[in-house]
Parts: C-alpha cells; structure tokens; sequence
C-alpha cells in the first residue's frame, strides 16, 4: 500500500525528522522525566510508519538500512548488556549504575546502565513494530 498524493509525500519528508528528533529526546529524557525507550521507539516507529505509508514498505527498508528484526535483536542485546556490570560486581541482577566522563571546561557527561537499558528497548520497540508493519504491507503487495 503506497500513497500517491503530493500532500501526503511532502508532510512525511518534512515530519519525519521532526519525529526522529523527539523520539531521541524522549528516550534521553526517560530516567529523570517521563518519557523513555518505550515511548521513544513508539514515535520513532510511527515516523517510519508515515514514511512507509507515503513511499511504499521497500523505499523504508532502503531507509532503514538494517533488516528490522536485526534492530529487534540490537535492542535485545543491548537490554542484556545492561545487567553486565551489575552480575561482575555481584550486585541484583539490574542494579543501576553512574559513570561521569570529563568533558572539555567544567561539564560532565553522565552515563548510566539505565541508558544503555532505555536504549535496549527503543530499538526494541521500533524493531518489532517495523518487523510487523513492513510484514503487513509486503503480504498486501
């Protein structure tokens, strides 16, 4: 299912990035403020969608570049190798930890297993979404 409508073509090409973008805010923002992997790769998901949608479940594979299953995967392993540092110094399984890494100036850049479990589940997310729509709309084809 692929739309021709230049309206449709032209808002998904200007909205697309925009989804991006937020979806990487919300995953960023997760741990202090609402929002997270799952939201995240939900928006992610649905500019993908729009983009599918409008151009047709190839044109967004090519876009892709990565088979979505292999996202799905990524974002599995990613959720496993947050519970790493936790089991090699012998604490519960997902307990979190803080890194601070120097920045140039005066400024940190804080990094956590909760990012790295956040992240995990963003690509998830748009792994198994993308996996299932793409699916769909080849089978219609």
């Amino acid at each position: 299912m692929k739309s021709n409508t230049l309206i449709l073509h032209t808002a998904a090409l200007a909205i697309m990035p925009l989804q991006l973008m937020f979806s990487i805010f919300l995953l960023l923002r997760g741990h202090d403020e609402p929002g997270g992997g799952f939201i995240g790769g939900l928006v992610a998901a649905s500019a993908f969608v729009l983009h599918a949608f409008s151009f047709g479940a190839e044109s967004t594979q090519k876009l892709l570049r990565v088979q979505p299953r292999d996202i799905l995967a990524a974002g599995l392993l990613f959720g496993l190798a947050s519970t790493l540092p936790a089991l090699l110094t012998g604490q519960p399984m997902l307990t979190a930890f803080w890194w601070q890494l120097p920045l140039p100036g005066d400024g940190y850049l804080k990094l956590s297993t909760v990012l790295v479990f956040d992240i995990g589940v963003y690509l998830a997310v748009l792994g198994t979404l993308m996996t299932f729509v793409i699916g769909l709309m080849e089978s219609e084809e």
